[in-house]
């Protein structure tokens, strides 16, 4: 679980009460939205692709407090989260239990002490563009773990992102130096063929002239 990045978006939550069902809803993880990571030694651009977290809020997610796994309040295995993704991102629709963590949860929601949402997730597909300033990262396709009401919806576990970022040039470097050694490969290759080529044109005409 050390790899998990924390994000988080702007939109609010809300809470709904309806015929005695309580429940929060807002947009845990918004599309496009370009958000900087980190400070300005070595922060870059984040957005997360539309649709990249398709496949993993099909999965087993939960409803946290705050991020607290110790304080879960609702589950998408259980049907008291649910997820849809849309246009604008993934909205989060959770059943409020009648438990003490979900009640101090929806009480603090209506108050306003949390007033955003925000997920957890792992990378698994990414694009790095390191080419401008700051660098840009698109998430294409990632794990998600679980979706929290929050105070602070920040986006929050930034050296993790860091690592990510040196990970990926690294790796931009890396493929810069195979380019760089199979096109050596390949030049080596070809003066390979124009020499023997030459030694058997050479040899022809060897056998020709004797033949003369």
């Amino acid at each position: 679980m050390t790899e998990i990045e924390k994000r988080g978006g702007s939109l609010g939550v809300e809470t709904r009460a309806v015929d005695g069902k309580r429940t929060l809803v807002g947009y845990a993880i918004v599309y496009n939205s370009p958000t900087i990571i980190g400070d300005p030694e070595w922060g870059f651009e984040e957005t997360m692709a539309p649709g990249f977290a398709d496949e993993a809020i099909r999965g087993d997610v939960m409803a946290l407090h705050s991020h607290d796994f110790g304080r879960v309040v609702g589950r998408t295995k259980s049907g008291t989260l649910r997820l849809t993704s849309d246009a604008k991102g993934v909205l989060a629709e959770i059943d409020v239990p009648d438990t003490s963590n979900g009640n101090d949860l929806w009480e603090l929601v209506e108050r306003g002490d949390i007033s955003g949402m925000s997920f957890s997730f792992r990378a698994t597909k990414q694009e790095w563009d390191d080419t401008v300033t700051p660098p840009r990262r698109r998430v294409l396709k990632a794990e998600v773990y679980e979706v929290s009401a929050v105070a602070f919806p920040a986006y929050a576990d930034t050296t993790l992102a860091k690592r990510s970022l040196e990970a990926a040039r690294a790796e931009v470097e890396q493929a810069k130096k195979d380019a760089e050694k199979r096109a050596a490969d390949a030049a080596a290759a070809k003066r390979r063929v124009s020499e023997r080529e030459a030694v058997q044109e050479m040899r022809i005409r060897g056998i020709q002239q004797g033949a003369t």
